[in-house]
């Protein structure tokens, strides 16, 4: 089973190529590498990603701007997001760093630094669009995304709502009695499996499409 110790030689090795002097477990850093007329670099190592880690790692900046958390490289189906999402948060607090792989080879992902994110402008015209869309306040702060009412989810209830009332009905008479202007494209589309095509321009409600009448009352409910 590999420890943290494990980490040292070849993050030692790393450092010592680029002509510091390193040493261990030097008062609470787990690693300290100086170069004549530099700042000290620091690095806390640690088997993966915690939140100790970084509460150790920002406590160093107190000492030196040259702060680097060491983790083993993740592994496994969501590790290349763990790494991103990491490295972001690396970024933004100014730390740099260090993944080691299984065969110990050493990655450097970012040094540390000042980091000013750009603002994502279509990315935040899309949440803006998604608020205005969305009718009410029908999911709690902090809900899981799966299962979350969306506007879209919203025009579907209508659309769903509707049909289950009237019965098989065109696509243009949904959007007009609804206020769904893409409810010809939505029911077409079909996401949910809530809907079906009886005819030409036309669509039912689907034994899934009742199922999720139900599922979803609640958030109807709140929409009126």
């Amino acid at each position: 089973m590999t420890r943290e110790q494990d980490l040292y030689p070849p993050i030692k090795a790393l450092l010592e190529r680029q002509g510091y002097t390193v040493k261990g477990e030097v008062g609470a850093a787990d690693v300290v590498a100086v170069r004549e007329g530099e700042e000290p670099v620091i690095v806390e190592l640690k088997l993966r990603f915690t939140l100790s880690l970084f509460h150790q790692a920002i406590t160093r900046l107190k000492l030196t701007d040259q702060v680097y958390v060491a983790v083993r490289k993740p592994t496994g189906r969501s590790a290349r997001r763990a790494l991103k999402d990491n490295l972001a948060l690396c970024r933004r607090l100014g730390l740099g760093l260090i993944t080691v792989r299984a065969d110990n080879a050493v990655e450097v992902q970012c040094d540390p630094g000042p980091y000013a994110p750009r603002k994502n402008k279509a990315m935040t015209t899309r949440l803006l669009r998604e608020f205005d869309r969305l009718e009410g306040d029908p999911n709690a702060g902090g809900a899981t995304r799966h299962g979350i009412v969306t506007a879209y989810r919203q025009d579907a209830l209508k659309c769903a709502a509707f049909l289950a009332e009237k019965g098989a009905t065109k696509g243009a008479e949904v959007a007009k009695s609804v206020g769904v202007p893409a409810a010809t494209r939505l029911m077409r589309e079909n996401h949910y499996g809530w809907f079906e095509k009886v005819e030409k321009g036309v669509y039912g409600l689907t034994s899934q499409g009742s199922e999720g009448l139900k599922h979803w009352a609640y958030s109807w409910e709140q929409q009126d």
